[in-house]
């Protein structure tokens, strides 16, 4: 199936100069999304992943069903004051000015092995911020997974020494 043929351009969006990867088409059709899932969740199979790590929010939608999909838990990386309880955080830089996501502090053990999923890999930023949130905990991440990788932001030159995978490349 062409997932492509699924993903609508809005240009200007959220800003001027912005060309924005919508993924609701995708998300609306219950065949893409199926075969979506079974895309990214093939190749994940025998790795031995404890868990799906989604990021707020659109990572959430596939992650949520990649986890399910591979029969392991989910566990969501928040914008700050979300979750409950105690809470690890990491402060990041974004082009103008900084961002936050927050985890809870007991949702990954030491040594748990999980996949780090989100929508779309573009600057890295957000990526990389999670990761330390993982290994902060003694999380292995054991790979990147995007359903959309935006080539000419580079953002896989800041994920290092983990594989990067994504299923749609711009």
């Amino acid at each position: 199936m062409d997932l492509k043929a699924f993903i609508k351009d809005v240009p200007n969006f959220p800003k001027p100069g912005i060309l924005f990867k919508d993924i609701s088409p995708l998300l609306k059709s219950h065949k893409a999304t199926r075969s979506a899932i079974k895309m990214l969740a093939d190749p994940l199979r025998d790795l031995g992943a404890d868990h799906v790590v989604g990021i707020e929010s659109r990572g959430f939608l596939l992650g949520m069903l990649l986890a399910q999909e591979l029969g392991v838990g989910f566990i969501p990386i928040r914008k700050p004051g979300k979750l409950p309880g105690e809470i690890i955080v990491e402060t990041y830089e974004l082009e103008y000015g900084l961002d936050t996501l927050e985890m809870q502090q007991n949702a990954i053990k030491k040594g748990d092995k999980v996949i780090l999923h989100d929508d779309v890999l573009a600057t890295g930023g957000t990526a990389m911020a999670a990761s330390n949130l993982i290994r902060k905990c003694g999380g292995e991440i054991l790979e990147f997974n995007f359903l959309i990788e935006l080539e000419a932001l580079k953002g896989r030159h800041k994920l290092r020494n983990v594989p990067i995978r994504a299923l749609l490349n711009y």
